[in-house]
């Protein structure tokens, strides 16, 4: 008796039914944008200055682990969204739905997808930054946001954004350096040289954090910054 092994037939391009192939090729376009989705997330969006100014309040606060690193990346995650929550649903007004709908092109899409990215990037783009990629392609001067390309666009928006974060990270720094100073001096006028100042001034920096609402004034400054 012969033994019938299963077998899987893929005919995704083989099919004489419009609708078939419409649905194959949604589904490929799908795999695709799943593919790049974490590039897209991460310098595309806000998540990058999110998500780097909640670690520098992690590593100012000397607290190793603590909140976890897993937490700290669903914050930043949510923060994004509710962010981005304006510019995805233009998207999706503009691009996705009429696309799915058939009412416009593949290439229609993406351009009408891109233009909700692009307002968004360039309002937080610093001049310079564009123009060091511009300058860099040998590309002229663009006049408006559809003449800039995302090749150029999305780098100049990325050091934008590390430059920025950067910036809201070191007046985070700022207050728990001081407390630090004041804990060392303190410990070397007694003469207690051996004793690591971090293990008495990280109970008075988690106290202050705690007493001016730290979480609170730093999302909201986040949020305002866009």
């Amino acid at each position: 008796m012969t033994d019938i092994l299963p077998g899987l037939d893929l005919n995704l391009f083989n099919s004489a039914d419009p609708a078939s192939v419409s649905t194959t090729v949604k589904l490929i376009l799908l795999i695709t944008i799943l593919s790049i989705a974490p590039s897209i997330l991460i310098l595309m969006t806000s998540f990058t200055r999110i998500v780097i100014v909640l670690s520098f309040v992690r590593t100012s606060l000397a607290t190793q682990q603590m909140p976890p690193t897993q937490v700290l990346i669903s914050l930043a995650l949510f923060l994004t969204f509710f962010i981005m929550a304006p510019t995805f649903s233009e998207i999706n007004d503009k691009a996705v739905t009429p696309f799915l709908d058939g009412k416009i092109t593949q290439e229609e899409a993406f351009d009408q997808a891109a233009l909700p990215m692009k307002e968004f990037m360039s309002k937080h783009t610093r001049q310079k930054d564009l123009m060091l990629f511009l300058g860099y392609a040998g590309e002229e001067k663009p006049k408006t946001i559809d003449d800039i390309p995302l090749t150029t666009l999305v780098p100049a928006y990325a050091i934008s954004e590390l430059k920025t974060a950067f910036q809201i990270g070191f007046m985070i720094f700022v207050p728990f350096l001081v407390i630090d100073m004041i804990v060392a001096s303190v410990l070397m006028s007694m003469g207690m040289m051996m004793l690591p100042p971090v293990m008495i001034s990280l109970p008075f920096k988690i106290l202050l954090f705690v007493m001016v609402d730290g979480w609170y004034l730093v999302v909201k400054s986040l949020l305002l910054s866009f």
